[in-house]
């Protein structure tokens, strides 16, 4: 009787499309190289922030590359919802459990709403889990919204700083936004966040209202659409009436000197 035990599965980082809530779609094709996808088409396992999507990006990538299993047979584990609020670090999830899978062998494949897993999104907790495990990790190519956007600003790619979501409330936000520009101008890093879009235009009325005028606003929205735009001015420029991204589309935004 065989007695040794499996050998242990991989943990695949697997990026998303940028299109997750836009009213346009990007071929996948155009925006996952095909190892991407026929890695994806190969993993039965899955642990990701939301079902209903990696369902959905399943079937995407099932259009170009037979899945292993049909959805009906894939295994998807949601993290839990406290994890994508406060963030994996905050909220201390162990997320070894998760990995049961591996450890019998079988990949697991990691995916986030749109983009790379665990930049800007949950799961850092399941690769710090997959390394205390001895499960290989494996980040697979694929778009990811903060490079793109910050290569395409103008502004200083050598030293730069993601800093999440900023305060909801105006006067916080206000006095946030004041710190960060503080710290862009005073070292020359650029500062790079994100917003839920239907906030797009509170976000960037709180921008012109707060920032100096000689401060550099880089704003780059649809990116990987047709759509893609990304604008880089001065806040004095950007009052003149330029307009920024609308309340549908996912935007990242970016300051410097």
């Amino acid at each position: 009787m065989n007695t040794s035990k499996p050998l242990k599965g991989r943990l695949f980082l697997v990026p998303t499309p940028l299109d997750f809530g836009c009213t346009e779609q990007a071929p996948i094709t155009d925006v996952l190289p095909t190892l991407t996808l026929a890695t994806a088409a190969n993993i039965q396992h899955w642990v990701c922030e939301n079902a209903k999507s990696t369902r959905a990006f399943l079937k995407r990538v099932g259009e170009t590359h037979p899945l292993i299993a049909p959805l009906a047979e894939q295994t998807i584990t949601e993290l839990p919802r406290h994890v994508h609020k406060k963030g994996d670090h905050q909220s201390g999830f162990d997320g070894k459990p998760l990995l049961a899978a591996a450890l019998q062998g079988q990949d697991v494949g990691l995916v986030s709403e749109a983009g790379m897993p665990a930049v800007a999104d949950p799961g850092s907790s399941v690769v710090r889990g997959a390394h205390d495990l001895g499960i290989a990790v494996v980040p697979l190519v694929g778009p990811v919204s903060l490079l793109l956007a910050l290569a395409a600003s103008g502004l200083n790619g050598q030293n730069f700083a993601f800093v999440g979501y900023l305060p909801q409330d105006a006067a916080e936000r206000a006095a946030r936004l004041k710190q960060l520009e503080s710290l862009a101008l005073k070292t020359g890093q650029t500062q790079l966040w994100i917003e839920t879009p239907y906030r797009n235009a509170a976000m960037l009325s709180g921008l012109l209202q707060s920032l100096n005028a000689n401060t550099r606003l880089a704003i780059a929205s649809g990116l990987t659409l047709p759509s893609v735009s990304t604008q880089s001015h001065s806040v004095s420029q950007w009052k003149k009436g330029l307009k920024g991204p609308d309340g549908h589309t996912p935007a990242v935004y970016a300051i410097g000197p």
